[in-house]
């Protein structure tokens, strides 16, 4: 088996939702995207089996974590160079404060996520 190379500038892009850019590498066990998430963004909580680590490149993201009005609700705003790790189904949603360039890893890869509306 050889390892295979990408450049993110020749791989195709989806929107998912309004606001968003997407554009993803799906290997075996694991997933890579990189998402622009424009100014304005918003996707609701959810949770999912996969774990997921959130990289911000550029921008201001707010996440939404825990349970909508649990005790364990909270938020965590992200800039440049942050990195948020969602465990396996712990509720979480986002909102763009900027134009925000995030790389978004999936173990194990998904078809869809949180973005995919259904």
């Amino acid at each position: 088996m050889k390892a295979t190379t990408y450049d993110f500038t020749d791989l195709p892009t989806d929107s998912p939702m309004p606001l968003i850019d997407r554009q993803r590498i799906i290997a075996d066990k694991m997933m890579i995207s990189r998402v622009l998430l424009h100014k304005g963004f918003k996707v609701d909580r959810h949770s999912h089996d996969n774990e997921q680590i959130a990289v911000v490149l550029s921008g201001k993201v707010r996440f939404l974590l825990g349970a909508a009005g649990s005790d364990d609700e909270y938020t965590e705003t992200l800039t440049a160079g942050q990195t948020i790790v969602f465990p396996s189904n712990v509720p979480h949603g986002a909102e763009a404060i900027e134009d925000t360039l995030i790389l978004d890893i999936f173990s194990p890869p998904s078809e869809t996520t949180g973005i995919d509306q259904k």
